[in-house]
């Protein structure tokens, strides 16, 4: 841009003798149109960048939380020869909110046309040719005007002192991200209302000069010398805090020369009188003495009666305000004002004192206007009182090389050595030329001085644009690589656990269902088999540290059928254990079962189920108080296991099972059905043969049932009568003797033969038939068989189904997981896409801007 300036302000130097030769030349319509042509350019622009910043702010609140980029220097070991290397400057992009975030850039340098640019490194070094790289992916490029860093969005994140991990400047790296994106938002809502302004400021018709620079500078003798008329206040003092305006009578106020004094905080209107106070123009230099301490805004309309090719402000091309500023260095609150009141003017004129040069605030000026104007006309005050003139000379341009460079390119049109003193008495050849080139730059070239500072302003808003569009755009292919890479690998696994899960419950309840029927019927069978054993005489299970107890002879025969009957009912609780270990046994199958289930089912990282199986906690008693309501008491005070029915192991503890009674060693009633009754027991074998002790049995029976009958006193007295009439018939005597006699030695033979032997098998089949007869009474399902098996199977089934619902648990969280994984990578994706787009869209949005506030040469 400011090469584009200088070849057309040589171009115009060359053509014609001076600027004032330019004016005739030009008419003022043909500059008029040249200029409208420019602006209506420019405001589509502004348009155009106010909508990206506006979209900008929008996606950052909804759609993406914008990163702010920081750009570092990365230290690298170039080749000299290798053209690549010499053209290329590396960059470490990482952002304030994630330090772990690195990303190598390559900073190239501008081309014509084209603004500098940065592309990922790893890109930059797969493209060997410069010139195909330029745009090589769009995503990732990040363009940068003069700076690999930003200009209107900076951010000053360094808050304190580094190197201490609790220094401010560490806090602010651990900001979130929304909160640096908070931060970002509201530096791009000052620049979209900074951005308003500038439009106001295009929009203008007039064009506002700014005349200020240090104090004693010379500002006031200036703008005299300008006018060339005293109207300033030149005593160094009075005119120090107030703003001078200084506007063409003829133009805007009907040819009347005056001063209007505005009010604070009332807009000011020329056409209300409400707004401000008139007063004289000779009254100017009382009213400023007066109000030296006050900061105020004089209005002061002059009619300039010069030719329009030679008056500045009755130019007949536009209507041009002289601002005549309070000096810099006076105090901090007239400087900020200054600072402030720059962003609405359309041209800078620096006055500095040759014999000072520049002071810190005129730097600090210089160096902020400088950013949005570019080109500042500066002029060197009271050069000829200086005696070193080139030495003066060389060293402010060395500063004003540091200051402000688009104005250094330019110092013959933008830089002045002047005197204003002089020149307003007599004129000056140099302050002549200073008028032409001022003159030149305010109207002919109009669109570099009152345009340019906001296409320069825009200029650097769509660099920041770029730059933080291309920063994110890098991030935003991250995340959306990363999304895809995560969804590569969740996505199968949580399909496959979706596909997985019914097959994984219908095992786990085949499992469930095979190892409680397993048990059941095994815990059945070994039940049932002992049971049979029992009612034979015989141990329910064979083992070696238990067996029948030896019989004592006759007088130790009721302690034997006691003993008997205790080792019997011990072997049926030693077949229950024995059942209980065999489904201890099946469910550590089952439980292993699962356990390979989950191994099959469970993705690979996801925990395993930390339930440990114990077999042997199965069947515990467990001293809660459900247990102890579903147990059952015994009348000595000790509790019998075997849940609602009273039935299972203890039953050698149980004293009713204990009971031993006439019956466990001559059971009567079995005898004599076997005998006389109509079905015998399939365990007794049907062609017995007759003995004494069956005769004696039969005897014993009969005698039992007519016992049995003769109940109470009467039957007895009844009972005796009718014995006494059988032995009162001879025939009856006569046998009574041998019957007698029968039964004496069938009796003997009996105790003597056959007890050892039947007592087992009465006992056994009184225990079988007391666990019958309780069975019958609690009913049908209540047999000592079916209950231990059902307890058993209903045992196993618990601790798999707990071993079941631990893995579908699991399996549940872990597919619940996976899902999460899946919809945020999803989310991710759909975003980063999202963003992607929308980031390539406003870089062409960007470029297309800056197309339009490009300024063509005048």
């Amino acid at each position: 841009m400011s090469a584009r300036y200088a070849q057309g302000a040589a171009h115009t130097r060359s053509s014609l003798p001076s600027d004032e030769g330019v004016v005739k030349s030009r008419n003022a319509e043909m500059v008029q149109e040249e200029y409208i042509g420019h602006k209506d350019r420019l405001l589509h622009a502004i348009d155009s960048a106010k909508g990206i910043l506006g979209d900008l702010r929008i996606f950052n609140k909804e759609s993406w939380v914008v990163r702010y980029p920081q750009l570092n220097e990365q230290p690298t070991n170039t080749d000299c020869s290798s053209p690549k290397n010499r053209t290329h400057l590396r960059r470490a992009l990482s952002f304030p909110d994630d330090p772990t975030f690195q990303a190598e850039v390559v900073v190239k340098p501008a081309r014509k046309g084209m603004t500098r640019s940065m592309t990922l490194a790893s890109i930059a070094d797969a493209e060997e040719d410069d010139a195909e790289s330029e745009h090589e992916d769009g995503l990732h490029s990040v363009h940068s005007s003069d700076s690999a860093d930003f200009h209107v969005f900076r951010l000053d994140l360094k808050l304190g002192a580094h190197g201490s991990s609790t220094s401010p400047a560490s806090l602010v790296s651990q900001l979130e991200k929304s909160s640096i994106a908070n931060l970002l938002d509201e530096r791009i809502s000052t620049a979209v209302n900074h951005i308003d302004k500038l439009r106001a400021r295009v929009e203008d018709t007039s064009s506002k000069v700014l005349v200020t620079g240090d104090l004693n500078a010379g500002k006031s003798t200036f703008v005299n010398a300008l006018l060339r008329r005293e109207v300033m206040p030149i005593d160094q003092q009075p005119c120090t805090t107030a703003f001078c305006e200084v506007h063409d009578a003829v133009a805007e106020n009907a040819g009347k020369e005056e001063v209007h004094i505005l009010k604070e905080g009332v807009p000011y209107s020329i056409d209300d009188e409400s707004t401000f106070v008139r007063a004289e123009l000779s009254d100017l230099e009382s009213i400023v003495s007066e109000n030296e301490n006050e900061q105020q805004i004089l209005k002061i309309y002059l009619s300039d009666t010069r030719d329009p090719a030679s008056s500045l402000l009755s130019n007949g091309i536009v209507d041009i305000s002289l601002i005549d500023a309070p000096g810099l260095n006076r105090d901090l609150v007239n400087t900020t004002a200054v600072f402030a009141r720059q962003e609405e003017i359309d041209v800078v004129v620096f006055v500095v004192s040759a014999e000072n040069h520049f002071t810190l605030s005129a730097k600090e000026f210089l160096t902020n206007a400088s950013k949005e104007k570019a080109y500042i006309f500066i002029v060197v005050n009271k050069y000829e009182q200086i005696r070193d003139k080139a030495k003066c000379r060389r060293l402010v341009l060395e500063q004003i090389k540091q200051l402000s460079p688009a104005t250094y390119k330019d110092a013959e049109d933008l830089v002045h050595f002047v005197d204003s003193a002089a020149a307003f008495e007599n004129g000056t050849p140099s302050f002549d030329q200073l008028e032409s080139s001022l003159r030149s730059f305010v109207l002919v070239k109009r669109s570099k001085s009152k345009l340019a500072p906001a296409s320069t302003y825009l200029h650097h808003i769509l660099s920041d644009i770029d730059l933080l569009v291309g920063a994110n755009a890098i991030v935003a292919e991250s995340e959306l690589k990363r999304a895809r890479e995560d969804l590569s690998l969740s996505r199968p696994i949580w399909e496959k656990m979706k596909n997985g899960r019914e097959k994984l419950e219908d095992n786990l309840e085949a499992v469930e269902e095979e190892g409680a029927t397993t048990t059941r019927s095994k815990t059945k069978d070994l039940l049932t088999n002992a049971l049979e054993r029992i009612g034979q005489g015989k141990l329910g299970i064979d083992k070696a540290s238990l067996s029948l107890p030896s019989y004592p002879g006759l007088l130790g025969i009721w302690d034997y059928a006691k003993e008997v009957r205790r080792t019997l009912l011990a072997s049926l609780d030693i077949a229950v254990k024995m059942a209980e270990d065999e489904a201890r046994v099946t469910t550590t199958t089952s439980v292993n079962r699962v356990s390979r289930l989950g191994d099959e089912h469970l993705p690979e990282g996801v925990e395993r189920p930390r339930r440990v199986f114990m077999p042997e906690a199965m069947f515990s008693v467990r001293p809660d108080k459900g247990s102890r309501k579903k147990s059952q008491r015994a009348p000595s005070g000790a509790v019998v296991a075997g849940g609602l029915h009273g039935l299972g192991i203890g039953l050698a503890q149980r004293p009713d099972m204990l009971e031993t009674t006439f019956f466990d060693v001559f059971d009567v009633h079995h005898q004599f059905w076997m005998k006389f009754g109509d079905k015998k027991p399939e365990s007794e074998e049907e062609d017995a043969p007759v003995s004494a002790l069956s005769i004696a049995s039969v005897g014993l029976g009969a005698l039992t049932m007519v016992g049995g009958k003769t109940l109470g006193a009467r039957g007895l007295i009844e009972g005796i009568m009718r014995l006494c009439d059988l032995f009162e018939n001879e025939t009856a005597r006569k046998w009574a003797a041998p019957v007698v006699g029968a039964v004496t030695i069938g009796l003997t033979a009996y105790f003597i033969m056959e007890l050892p032997s039947t007592i087992p098998r009465t006992v056994g089949r009184r225990i079988k038939a007391s666990l019958a007869r309780e069975a019958d009474e609690r009913g049908a399902d209540a047999a000592f068989v079916d209950v231990h098996a059902l307890r058993v199977s209903r045992e196993t089934r618990k601790v798999l189904r707990l071993a079941s619902w631990d893995l579908k648990e699991r399996f549940r969280a872990a597919m619940e997981e996976k899902g999460r994984e899946v919809h945020g990578a999803e989310e991710m994706e759909r975003k980063a896409q999202k963003a992607v787009e929308w980031f390539l869209q406003t870089e062409s949005r960007a470029a297309e801007v800056r197309k339009l506030a490009e300024l063509k040469s005048a």
